[in-house]
């Protein structure tokens, strides 16, 4: 069948899509390089003739033109599931964040958010089959299409065609329009070489990897640095189980470190949520059949993560206290980033067969010239907690890894402060035990310590 009538029948502008939002609308667009940018474009253009937009999102990769027409929010109010460069500037402005469990991403956008009357995702070009591609983020863009009046597809040749998985495409058939957009290049970002301390950190974790791990690698230096001392070590058989795919894995990949042939679940291939990096790693993942573009429902689900043996987790932080409590999000009150998956992979990991999590941090970080330790006694006032005590698992910074699980207050409290700079240790034991959660010293000066 020539489904080219049925294109042309729902092809429109970006300004004739952009006026069919109305006043009090809920605005959906798709995640990271998925985001509508054309459509949002051209809906800035009306500023003056809407008020109170409400536009939903997820790491919107590209310019926010209708949070930018409207600083006060008065027109469009901007909402974040995470909170991505592009949003930081808002944030706290016209733009709120959303807390959340990624893997329960589409659960709420079906469940329990306002239901959206406009849904715009950017997608690759129609295929022969008359299928569209969600390109490199099928986290909720088809929890956000069941849910909304009017859905419309913004069209960009630039997108990779990602093989799937599941709800990773859409058909011309399910949806009201399209647009054909002004083909801009998408979102790129950089990964910069680890520092010294973030590939000390990495050296731990890289001992304690072996043949046939299955790897998920968060954001930032050290789950980056891990992938690049992966790529440059013995390692073979490795898998791939992820939410964010990004060019740590493909130099994996090229040095022939991933075959996924010792995975249990989704064997020889490399499962993920979406995708952000460099042009380089858009062309790899284009019409790929070694990778596999799911749902974020089913990538970050805990038992579906659990069921896969030998994970190994990495993710980063901003500070822990002596509890095990871990802050990912905020310094104090200002908000930094989301929950994002940190929480599902802890959790998924711990709960695999010879699961691994962990999580790191520098131990300390420099403020307005004066060193501070990023381990302490308590968090700081008004700091979110992303894992809580009892799921925290492991914990790396430049002086070791300590492991929570198991462990009594004092021995929790014992642990961290091994692996906290030794500047700061005294000040921990003392603030320990006026909580009442110092047994004794155990600390071995300049050595690895692994609890």
């Amino acid at each position: 069948m020539n489904w080219q009538d049925e294109y042309s029948k729902k092809l429109i502008s970006a300004d004739e899509a952009a006026k069919l939002v109305k006043s009090g609308d809920w605005v959906e667009y798709g995640f990271g390089i998925n985001c509508a940018r054309d459509f949002d474009e051209a809906l800035a253009q009306r500023t003056d003739e809407l008020t109170d937009v409400k536009i939903r999102c997820d790491i919107g990769a590209y310019q926010h033109f209708t949070a930018e027409a409207d600083p006060e929010g008065q027109h469009f109010l901007w909402h974040s599931w995470h909170v991505g460069a592009h949003d930081k500037k808002f944030i706290g402005k016209n733009l709120y964040y959303i807390p959340m469990k990624f893997h329960e991403n589409p659960m709420m956008t079906r469940k329990d958010c306002e239901p959206d009357n406009v849904a715009v995702i950017q997608v690759t070009p129609m295929d022969k089959h008359g299928y569209f591609n969600f390109g490199g983020s099928s986290v909720n863009c088809w929890a956000a299409m069941e849910t909304a009046e009017i859905t419309i597809l913004e069209v960009n040749q630039n997108l990779p065609r990602c093989l799937g998985g599941n709800q990773e495409c859409v058909h011309i058939t399910q949806v009201d329009y399209i647009i054909e957009s002004k083909n801009q290049p998408i979102a790129t970002i950089g990964s910069a070489e680890p520092s010294e301390v973030e590939a000390k950190m990495a050296g731990y974790i890289i001992d304690r990897l072996y043949n046939g791990n299955c790897i998920q690698l968060g954001i930032g230096g050290t789950p980056n640095a891990v992938g690049k001392m992966v790529a440059a070590s013995d390692l073979k058989d490795l898998g791939v189980h992820t939410e964010m795919y990004v060019d740590a894995y493909l130099e994996m990949f090229k040095a022939g470190k991933i075959t996924g042939a010792r995975k249990n679940l989704d064997r020889y291939k490399q499962v993920y949520s979406f995708a952000m990096g460099s042009r380089e790693l858009y062309d790899y993942i284009d019409d790929n059949p070694g990778l596999a573009s799911y749902s974020v429902d089913y990538t970050n689900n805990p038992a579906v993560i659990a069921q896969i043996d030998d994970f190994v987790s990495i993710n980063a932080c901003i500070e822990v206290d002596l509890f095990g409590q871990v802050c990912a999000e905020t310094v104090g009150t200002r908000h930094i980033s989301g929950t994002g998956g940190q929480l599902d992979f802890v959790e998924g990991a711990y709960k695999s067969k010879n699961g691994q999590s962990f999580i790191c941090l520098p131990s300390t970080i420099e403020i307005k010239g004066q060193l501070t330790s990023r381990i302490k006694a308590t968090l700081s006032p008004g700091a979110i907690v992303t894992d809580p005590r009892t799921a925290t698992h492991m914990l790396v910074t430049e002086y070791g890894i300590a492991n929570m699980k198991g462990k009594s207050t004092w021995e929790r409290a014992e642990a961290l402060v091994n692996i906290a700079h030794p500047k700061f240790r005294d000040e921990l034991i003392a603030e320990a035990d006026k909580m009442n959660i110092w047994r004794r010293s155990n600390r071995v000066e300049g050595a690895i310590i692994n609890f």
